[in-house]
């Protein structure tokens, strides 16, 4: 009966040798044929009488349990369940006690990763375009700082007369770009260019918010003076009546799911996306007027707390949107705060060659993604909860989710971008609302770029397998619980000075007005970023004493303190790995394989040079016995000869066994090509074939040294070695064809009769006869 496995091959993967101890447990549940699970084989002589979970890597030991013995023998024999060599890692291949193994599936797993990483990046920076800065820069300078006939710019609003100055002047001019610096027509239709380049989508719409009048209450000494109370904007407190003249919009409250909007985060509070709004006619001319009536009607009182003006613009020459949003806030204490938001997004893909490259990018991003989801459900199934435990594994899996989010969004976006661009076709004069999707478009290139940066972070996972590159990782891991106590206090003292600050400055100076930027300005104060004139100006009694107290105790005392627990863990960590034990190291590695394989090449090419002697013997025709006997006087081995035999016999094409010269002048021809393929090989490595190997010294350099061995007899004594290898090789082979005999005939032997119990089995495993290996000649 078979049962299921993780990479189980033999005995030692479950760490059962022969002449040594079992496992002291029973095995997993044994699986039939059909798939039924039979009732649990247990161990008499394990006092706990537990299931155990055998784990490839770890060694059992413990006393003599038979039950456990049918089972590892029995797992001998079935092949792995899960296809473990495309994603096999160092969590999943048994790496524990090979380290060479495990250098070499860290660097497999970092050449890998690194493609990841290349493709990752070239997807990021290909969404983005160098020209974006300087269009958000065009589009700020010309809306936020062309001024008017009064010199009344967007950022010097600061009432509402200004506003509509602003309004009726420098935004219709910035807006509308129908003719040439000569006055000439455009001659492109009714539409916008901006600067001759960017088109308007569109119209321009213009949104209030207002707060209702009886939104606060008036004390009672001031009742008679103050008639009417408009409180800071809340969405409760939010006006929703229509006001005004009732000829349109501007004068009627749409709520946020009728305008298909969002809130806005501005410079005093959140903003609900509803409100009284205007959508421009299309030409200057009809928005002048309709901003004219507006201005009349009083659309602007003291109810208004925000104005939103909201509109498009796309560049054909570099492919990109700009979503604009100029806000002005009027706050309860009265006057303006300008403020704006411009976003310069790619929305439309696949245009130019570059474009289509980044197609494949993707492509090949997703099949990566897939990859590592497999990856990681592998390394799950195997260690359970226990692979949240590293701060890698962790990583991965944020990796991967945010690269699942990234590959959802792409697709919404894509489908967004085509309704919207299909209705704006549809509807040229309506309002092209960008703004979500400009708003999510951010987003999404914010969770890239922290995306990326955690790919360039892992980096760290795969090249750590030396004590040089761990020094980091295990000085921050050894001292995080002095590093969570030392903040806790930390923060003691960090918010209560910010506390303090908030009080004692925060109606005086702007860096101190509310709790959150105290906070960021004392981390200004640590970094000797920070205004002490204001601080002085605010309270001279006060401010001083809270400017040296603070700097005393957080940047002299507690961030010292800091310093001093990262560089005593640092010391310890750097002596310990000091008097650790070298490990194989990638360097290591790379000069065995190099050495290895130039010493095989080396191997091969005197071959070759054997076979060419004896075919340079002169002879008319070569028999099979003398070449042979030839080879065996050059002091090949059976391994070898058998190899050279074959092309002996490959080359004997009417099979009599004798070459003739026709039949040697083409195996000459083959083995010098071998030969000067073997020799390329050899120069590409670094070597000619006169050099030795690397640490070796030539013949003559040894009997000038008057070293004990010479080059030559070094050589010798390497190819021995090499040719001694390839036999064990051989004889491993034949040790594993008998081992695989023997597990058969005794899981016949301890295969139990069929029906039979616990107790049966027990009987049946205790008379099983003893199994002795045959000689190996038979």
């Amino acid at each position: 009966m078979l049962w299921e496995a993780p990479r189980s091959r033999s005995y030692k993967s479950w760490g059962v040798e022969p002449g040594t101890t079992p496992p002291t447990a029973a095995p997993p549940p044994l699986k039939g044929p059909s798939g039924s699970a039979p009732s649990p084989v247990q161990c008499r002589l394990n006092p706990n009488r537990g299931s155990l979970k055998m784990d490839p890597r770890r060694r059992h030991t413990g006393p003599w349990c038979p039950a456990a013995v049918f089972a590892s023998v029995a797992a001998s024999e079935v092949p792995m369940s899960l296809p473990l060599g495309l994603w096999g890692t160092t969590l999943t291949e048994n790496t524990a006690e090979n380290r060479e193994l495990y250098v070499k599936t860290t660097l497999r797993e970092l050449l890998v990763y690194i493609v990841f990483l290349v493709d990752i990046c070239l997807l990021t920076y290909g969404m983005t375009s160098s020209s974006a800065y300087y269009y958000t820069k065009v589009m700020s300078e010309l809306f936020l700082h062309s001024p008017s006939d009064t010199g009344i710019s967007f950022q010097a609003i600061s009432s509402m007369e200004d506003f509509w100055e602003f309004a009726q002047g420098p935004l219709l001019d910035s807006l509308y770009w129908t003719k040439w610096y000569n006055n000439q027509s455009l001659g492109r239709g009714p539409h916008s260019f901006i600067y001759y380049e960017n088109l308007l989508l569109g119209v321009l719409r213009l949104r209030q918010l207002r707060v209702r009048n009886d939104s606060c209450v008036v004390h009672e000494d001031f009742r008679e003076d103050i008639l009417s109370c408009y409180d800071v904007y809340s969405p409760d407190k939010e006006e929703r009546l229509p006001f005004g003249p009732l000829n349109g919009t501007a004068w009627t409250y749409h709520s946020q799911d009728e305008l298909g909007g969002s809130s806005h985060w501005g410079q005093l509070t959140s903003y609900s996306g509803g409100g009284y709004y205007l959508d421009f006619p299309g030409s200057r001319q009809a928005c002048a007027e309709a901003l004219r009536d507006l201005q009349e009607g009083l659309w602007l009182d003291r109810g208004t707390r925000v104005v939103f003006i909201d509109f498009s613009v796309y560049n054909a020459n570099i492919n990109l949107f700009c979503v604009l949003r100029l806000v002005v806030e009027f706050p309860a204490t009265g006057g303006a705060i300008p403020s704006w938001q411009i976003r310069t997004v790619k929305l439309i893909r696949y245009i130019s060659n570059w474009d289509f490259f980044i197609i494949g990018c993707e492509i090949t991003f997703c099949i990566f993604i897939f990859y590592y989801i497999v990856e990681e459900i592998l390394e799950l199934r195997i260690h359970g909860l226990r692979y949240l435990s590293s701060i890698w594994n962790i990583l991965d899996l944020v990796v991967i989710l945010l690269s699942i989010m990234a590959v959802g969004f792409h697709i919404f976006r894509t489908l967004e971008v085509n309704r919207l661009m299909e209705k704006l076709l549809q509807q040229p004069n309506m309002y092209a609302d960008f703004e979500f999707l400009a708003f999510w478009q951010t987003q999404y290139n914010n969770m890239n770029a922290v995306n990326l940066f955690f790919a360039w972070i892992k980096i760290f996972k795969y090249i750590s397998f030396n004590k040089t590159m761990t020094q980091l990782s295990s000085t921050l891991a050894r001292c995080a619980k002095d590093i969570l106590g030392f903040a806790v206090m930390f923060f003691i003292v960090f918010f209560a000075y910010a506390q303090l600050g908030y009080l004692l400055f925060g109606t005086q100076v702007e860096n101190f007005s509310t709790f959150v930027k105290c906070i960021f300005t004392q981390f200004r104060i640590i970094l000797g970023d920070f205004d002490y004139n204001a601080i002085d100006n605010a309270n001279r009694i006060l401010g001083p004493v809270y400017f040296v107290t603070y700097v005393f105790f957080v940047f002299f005392v507690l961030l010292n303190m800091f310093l001093a627990i990262i560089n005593d863990t640092y010391s310890e960590v750097k002596e310990e790995l000091a008097g650790q034990k070298d490990e194989l190291q990638l360097s290591d590695l790379l000069r065995q394989g190099y050495n290895k394989t130039l010493r095989r090449l080396r191997l091969r090419k005197e071959q070759v040079s054997d076979v060419q002697k004896v075919l340079r013997a002169g002879e008319q025709e070569i028999q099979f016995e003398d070449f042979t006997n030839t080879l065996k006087e050059l002091e090949h081995t059976e391994h070898e000869k058998t190899k050279l035999t074959a092309a002996f016999t490959r080359f004997d094409q009417d099979g009599n066994g004798v070459l003739d010269e026709k039949e040697q002048k083409e195996m000459r021809q083959n083995l010098e090509g071998e030969r000067v393929a073997v020799h390329a090989e050899l120069e590409n490595l670094g070597w000619s074939i006169e050099r030795g190997l690397p640490g070796e010294s030539s013949p003559k350099q040894d009997a000038k040294a008057g070293g004990w061995v010479s080059g030559e007899e070094f050589y010798t004594l390497t190819r021995r070695v090499l040719q001694l290898e390839t036999v064990l090789e051989g004889v491993m082979t034949q040790v594993d064809a008998m081992s695989s005999k023997l597990t058969v005939v005794e899981r016949e032997w301890l295969a139990p009769p069929p029906g039979a119990g616990e107790q049966g089995i027990w009987e049946h495993l205790q008379a099983a006869p003893a199994v002795t290996p045959a000689p190996w000649g038979l």
